[in-house]
């Protein structure tokens, strides 16, 4: 992807310089949401990213576990580009790997029960559903195309270790589908936690942690509100942002 097409951003949390296309898909509150919610990996420990945009999850969860090795898998390869190029910029290099590929081949490249913690942030809307984007690479990292949300959870399901983490953030409409995908896959649900612009308004998203081969008892977290009444940013939405 051309420098004309791109764009270089600051991100205060975490002191990263990320790259993303100026027109296409663009990184999201959701990213950060998510990093925040994913529990530490023990030194030397593993991570995969399922679908990473420009890379900023594998990003994040790298400078957060500077002991584990990160795997970044996204199937575009404009993108895929891309996360190589902010992997090398922020000196993450033999931190993070990149593979250009889709989730629904990841079995032909990692062995069953390889990671101890996967994540993703899925397209949120099912193929063929609301208003198609012009941008090129936004339609795809909105909407299912080749890999389903249930696609996304077996391939989390696979890749996992048994005691290892899965976690996902995704839209409250699909919260239904989530669980009963998660159940048919005999993946419990550990952790859940709604995401509110404003605590008198709906959730916008909600962050959910898996196991597989676990029968804790559901966590139930307090909502993550990003809005104060004044309008401004709640104090938990400034450090997740990494504001003051």
């Amino acid at each position: 992807m051309e420098d004309d097409h791109v764009t270089q951003d600051d991100l205060k949390v975490s002191g990263l310089q990320l790259f993303q296309p100026r027109r296409g898909y663009r990184y999201s509150l959701d990213a950060l949401l998510l990093a925040r919610f994913c529990p530490e990996v023990n030194p030397g420990g593993s991570i995969i990213d399922l679908g990473s945009g420009c890379g900023i999850i594998s990003l994040l969860l790298a400078r957060a576990n500077p002991l584990a090795s990160v795997v970044a898998i996204e199937n575009n390869p404009e993108m895929a580009t891309l996360v190589e190029r902010n992997v090398r910029h922020n000196d993450l290099d033999g931190r993070i790997s990149v593979h250009e590929t889709d989730i629904l081949h990841l079995r032909k490249h990692f062995p069953v029960s390889s990671f101890d913690l996967v994540v993703s942030n899925p397209p949120f809307r099912k193929a063929g559903s609301g208003r198609i984007s012009p941008l090129a690479g936004r339609d795809s990292a909105r909407h299912e195309t080749t890999a389903a949300l249930a696609d996304f959870l077996a391939a989390a399901k696979y890749l996992v270790k048994p005691g290892g983490t899965i976690c996902f953030i995704h839209h409250p409409s699909r919260l239904t589908d989530f669980i009963a995908h998660a159940m048919e896959l005999k993946l419990a649900l550990h952790r859940l936690r709604m995401v509110h612009d404003r605590i008198t308004g709906p959730a916008t998203m909600f962050l959910a942690e898996l196991a597989k081969g676990s029968r804790s008892t559901l966590e139930l977290l307090p909502p993550l509100v990003i809005r104060d009444e004044s309008g401004g940013y709640s104090d938990e939405a400034k450090v997740i942002l990494g504001g003051d």
